[in-house]
């Protein structure tokens, strides 16, 4: 018996950790509003891994959000799910997330560029309690949230692991007047009607007049919303589609830029 617990001893000792995902929520309070994101990550290492400030689309921080963050988190990432409306607005259709949208847009984009600031400081304090290296953060976004994390590269914020936009409007109230310091990747849809072609020439002339870090892949065919599963059923005339071969190109583009962003960081193995 003590031989067989023995063996059972070393055995446990050298099989691999199993952590499970882990979803905790954050709260932070500014200007007298009350917000609510959600940290998500693996736990079955302890060793501390570049973070990701995810910009959700017009739906907010809910559900949706979450399960986004954490096919982007894998065990190599914290992610921060951003609240940008503030934790009493939740918007359950598109009329209520047009309400939100055009709240936080309100006054030319000041408030929706400083609870995105906010945001960032609040997930790089999380490196006190999480496996999070506040050293290295990149941002992601999609939709609505794609044209947030443009709008944190153009404020100049320090985003070592770049800036990836999925989606994502490209026009800006206060268009970028200096070289940003993040790296920028937009993944966009070369048929998103709701990201005309003069919008994406006048981002390119403003990226290149300010000598920024930046590439812009059209994928042909796909629509606004490609990269969120949750559009599948839409009809096929919308202009809110997933298109899955375009999804997959996207995520695995994201994945090589956040990784030579982040070269030299130590990251856990999937």
């Amino acid at each position: 018996m003590n031989g067989l617990l023995a063996m059972t001893g070393l055995l446990l000792a050298a099989a691999p950790a199993i952590g499970a995902v882990q979803v905790k929520p954050v709260e932070w309070a500014m200007e007298q509003v009350h917000f609510r994101g959600y940290a998500v990550y693996d736990d079955a290492s302890a060793l501390r891994r570049p973070g990701l400030l995810m910009l959700p689309n017009w739906r907010g921080a809910g559900d949706e959000a979450i399960r986004m963050a954490t096919q982007i988190a894998g065990s190599q990432y914290v992610v921060l799910v951003a609240d940008l409306y503030g934790s009493d607005v939740r918007p359950k259709d598109d009329a209520e997330s047009l309400a939100a949208v055009k709240a936080v847009y309100a006054d030319r984009g000041k408030t929706l560029r400083s609870r995105a600031l906010k945001s960032l400081d609040v997930l790089k304090q999380q490196a006190s309690q999480l496996p999070l290296d506040a050293q290295a953060i990149g941002a992601v976004g999609f939709c609505f949230g794609g044209g947030v994390a443009l709008e944190l590269a153009r404020t100049g914020a320090e985003l070592r692991g770049g800036v990836v936009s999925f989606h994502g409007n490209l026009d800006s109230y206060q268009p970028a007047d200096k070289t940003p310091k993040a790296a920028i990747l937009v993944l966009n849809g070369a048929a998103d009607e709701s990201v005309p072609r003069a919008q994406v020439a006048e981002f390119q002339q403003e990226m290149t007049r300010v000598a920024a870090d930046w590439q812009l892949v059209d994928f042909g065919g796909a629509r606004h919303c490609f990269a969120q599963e949750s559009s599948a059923g839409n009809p096929a005339d919308s202009n809110c589609r997933y298109d899955a071969r375009a999804a997959a190109r996207a995520f695995a583009m994201m994945r090589a830029f956040l990784h030579e962003q982040f070269a030299g960081k130590p990251l856990p193995k999937d």
